[in-house]
């Protein structure tokens, strides 16, 4: 193939690996030099706490990407310029200084991101430069998937059925660079320096090294590699915080360290060589494309509900609600499993998914708080927020949502605290103040005796909570709260 362009730039954003990287395989595809480029965007920076692990994590990451190319380019001066910037602006600029004709990246969905990419369309196009998007971070974009009479699904089975049927071979095709990276050039001098640490872009250290969460694309393989190991177990063992069931890769996803269609790929083999836990985790791969189709075609739920009836309930309120809230985000609800997935978002921005479900649950049902605080504190501690997902996962807790379970389905934390962590490990864990509980009052420590709560060393409303609401309570004025939006009234079942 012809290049069709002198120069280029690789702009990379949510793809921060060098392996079947689409961007970069398209900008070595059409340009006979190559340059890359990754800008924190203070328009991003500026709105995150001065300690963020996802900063560190891209940083980190970048690190990687910047020593990976220039070891497939085998030019020492090759490698990654790193700029700390207003992308909109930085990317015109940088463009032009380096006299590239186009610029390529792999398209990003969130509403900030969109805008940001039309201004930087706009400024190249009077610049001359062109500016190319491409499909990475998902397998099916946009309206790729749609129900027969050409609409948008709102329902994920039919959504997912259509999907598996659709997927085909060039979906999935791996993006080599490594027969085109001669293309890839060195750096001009004044762009010749080291990915910045956190303190020139205004960052501090935080605990990512002593959580040992791995970083790039090696860490992210690393991390695929021990999941494949026990992916046939998945659907047995994901729904346990306490069991190494899930396969920790949403930071990997979320900033493009490993690459889906890699993932989708075996898990496709696995499922069909009889695999029940590939299938299953398939099915969360596919939920994934699902939530970003919902974004894109929906873009109201950035705002409200995706059920527009459900913005008509009325949440909880004032100094009291503040105070609710404040005790939910510090895992000091009284209810242990909810309070430890609080301190494990707190302490290491992960949550499992079913404490997910659970917490969530909680702050909106039980607390009667809307369901956006929780997204919005979510987005601030989770290493894997991505808006689409998050904002999925809240709607679906709070029934607003496409598909979501519904209103009358309200988790009761202990009884889920009693299925999913039986002997109490998980709470033990991050709440070791109830250690030496047994394993059937650890659950519910209001409900034990007074003398093994003294064995115990728990004293309830000093070091440990009483029970911020009585669920059974919460529970009755929810189906009340939600009474504005029920069409019928099959009897609410107990979970």
């Amino acid at each position: 193939m012809t290049p069709n362009f002198e120069t280029g730039l690789m702009w990379f954003r949510r793809d921060l690996r060098v392996a079947d990287n689409t961007a970069l395989h398209l900008a070595l595809s059409q340009c006979r030099k190559v340059h890359c480029v990754f800008v924190f965007d203070q328009a991003i920076l500026g709105l995150l706490p001065r300690a963020d692990r996802r900063v560190e994590f891209i940083r980190e990451s970048l690190v990687e990407i910047d020593a990976a190319l220039r070891q497939l380019s085998g030019k020492p001066g090759a490698g990654l310029i790193v700029r700390h910037a207003l992308a909109s602006e930085d990317i015109p600029k940088l463009a032009a200084e380096l006299q590239a004709q186009a610029v390529f990246a792999a398209r990003d969905y969130e509403p900030q991101a969109l805008a940001r990419d039309e201004a930087v369309r706009e400024a190249l196009a009077q610049a001359g430069c062109a500016f190319f998007t491409c499909k990475d971070q998902v397998i099916f974009e946009g309206r790729d998937i749609l129900t027969q009479s050409g609409t948008p699904y709102g329902v994920f089975t039919p959504y997912k059925n259509n999907w598996l049927k659709r997927v085909a071979p060039e979906d999935l095709a791996q993006h080599d660079s490594a027969p085109l990276a001669s293309k890839l050039r060195e750096r001009p001098l004044e762009f010749l320096r080291p990915v910045p640490s956190l303190g020139d872009i205004g960052f501090e250290p935080t605990n990512l090294a002593s959580l040992k969460i791995p970083t790039g694309e090696r860490g992210g393989q690393a991390l695929f590699e021990s999941f494949f190991e026990r992916m046939d177990d998945y659907h047995a063992t994901r729904d346990f915080p306490a069991v190494k069931g899930p396969s920790y890769l949403g930071v990997h996803l979320r900033f493009g360290t490993v690459s889906i269609r890699q993932l989708v790929r075996i898990a496709l083999q696995r499922q069909a060589a009889g695999s029940a836990g590939a299938a299953v985790w398939l099915s969360e791969l596919v939920w994934r494309d699902f939530y970003f189709a919902i974004l894109a075609n929906f873009p109201h739920v950035a705002r409200q509900a995706f059920k527009p009836e459900y913005d008509a309930i009325s949440w909880e309120s004032g100094p009291h609600a503040d105070e609710l809230f404040v005790a939910w985000c510090e895992g000091h609800t009284g209810y242990p499993l909810v309070d430890a997935a609080m301190a494990q978002i707190n302490q290491t921005g992960y949550m499992h998914n079913r404490l997910r479900m659970v917490a969530g649950s909680f702050l909106v049902k039980d607390l009667g708080i809307d369901w956006r605080w929780g997204e919005r504190y979510f987005a601030e501690k989770l290493n894997d927020f991505d808006l689409s997902a998050n904002n999925g996962g809240w709607q679906w807790v709070a029934s607003s949502g496409c598909d979501a379970q519904p209103y009358f389905r309200i988790f009761n934390p202990v009884s889920q605290s009693e299925k999913f962590d039986p002997q109490g490990k998980f709470i033990r864990r991050y709440l070791p103040q109830l250690a030496k509980l047994s394993d059937k009052a650890i659950h519910a420590p209001w409900l034990a005796k007074p003398l093994e709560l003294q064995m115990a060393n728990v004293t309830l409303g000093k070091n440990y909570p009483h029970p911020s609401v009585a669920h059974d309570e919460a529970r009755a004025k929810t189906l009340q709260r939600y009474a504005v939006v029920k069409k019928s009234n099959p009897q609410p079942p107990q979970i």
